[in-house]
């Protein structure tokens, strides 16, 4: 059975849409943030946002979720948090995601474990010694799982802990309920900026894809089948979710790992939700009755999603080994 972890929506806030939506519009003022650009090695870029503080202090690196950025609910409430303990903090942008378009035809998608591996790589040094703990929510938290499962006991090298929020652990089944009823008011707010994003690419690739069918497409099956599956080396939609699905790996992560899931998020149904023999028994699986999707709103007033950000710094906490 999955833990209690404690959390209870606010009775005033009820349902896993006024869970998930309301949080957004109350998310306060982000931290001062140092940008940083770093060179990929098939010659794009990506945007790093640090928190700067003690060179000796814990490091926690946060992994967004689609469409996301440092700007995000969630990202500001960890970031003020961990600023407020004296922790250092940084948010890698996923190719695109940074307020500037990439270069490549490719952006990102949930299963680019091979990204995390080579962003992790790459904080580990600057960490100085100090703990490294990597935090990945929604899309960033199923590429995060999966980057776990496929190392295994390699990941302690670079880790000292990890946590995955609310995590589409199977694509297929997320990607699917997604499309019903007002889930399609989630996936039309996705699809305006993803769209938008994928049409400028034809720019310099006209023969990318064909833009009257994306501009058509009304489904992130429709988008990921045309455009996220092919040009990140898929088949298309139905290949990239099997793949890309983190669920699979779960029974091999070796790294002691929160996984916090709310029982009513409307991204996760209950039939991707994880079964306790799909689960390693480094994983800590948490899962509150309510919450939605990365919403655990605790109380009216802009910026309090504290709840959430205390519950990581306290998994991190206990995982305090100098790696």
């Amino acid at each position: 059975m999955p833990a209690d972890s404690g959390y209870r929506a606010p009775w005033w806030l009820p349902g896993p849409h006024l869970q998930t939506i309301w949080p957004l519009a109350r998310k306060g003022l982000a931290p001062p943030y140092r940008r940083e650009r770093w060179e990929t090695p098939d010659g794009d870029f990506i945007d790093l946002d640090w928190l700067d503080g003690p060179a000796d202090a814990p490091l926690v690196a946060l992994f967004h979720g689609l469409e996301g950025s440092s700007q995000s609910h969630y990202a500001i409430g960890l970031m003020r948090a961990l600023a407020a303990k004296g922790w250092r903090g940084v948010i890698p942008h996923f190719r695109g995601c940074s307020g500037e378009p990439n270069r490549l035809a490719r952006a990102y998608h949930s299963g680019d474990s091979e990204e995390i591996d080579w962003i992790l790589r790459r904080l580990h040094p600057a960490a100085g010694g100090a703990p490294l703990h990597a935090a990945g929510v929604s899309l960033g938290g199923n590429a995060l799982l999966k980057w776990l499962g496929e190392r295994e006991h390699t990941a302690a090298n670079l880790l000292a802990s990890a946590a995955a929020v609310c995590p589409p652990l199977d694509l297929a089944i997320s990607g699917r309920h997604l499309a019903t009823g007002f889930n399609r008011v989630y996936t039309r707010h996705f699809l305006a900026t993803l769209k938008l994003k994928a049409l400028a690419k034809l720019t310099a690739a006209p023969e990318l894809f064909d833009a009257a069918r994306l501009r058509r497409a009304a489904s992130l099956f429709d988008f990921d089948d045309l455009y996220t599956g092919p040009v990140h080396g898929f088949a298309g939609a139905d290949d990239y979710w099997l793949r890309a699905s983190s669920k699979p790996w779960l029974r091999a992560v070796r790294l002691p790992t929160l996984l916090l899931l709310a029982a009513n998020d409307p991204f996760v149904p209950p039939a991707a939700q994880p079964e306790a023999a799909e689960l390693s028994p480094a994983i800590l699986f948490e899962r509150p009755a309510s919450g939605g999707h990365v919403g655990f709103l605790t109380a009216p007033w802009p910026g309090d999603t504290g709840w959430l950000a205390r519950r990581l710094l306290s998994h991190f906490e206990a995982r305090q080994d100098t790696i």
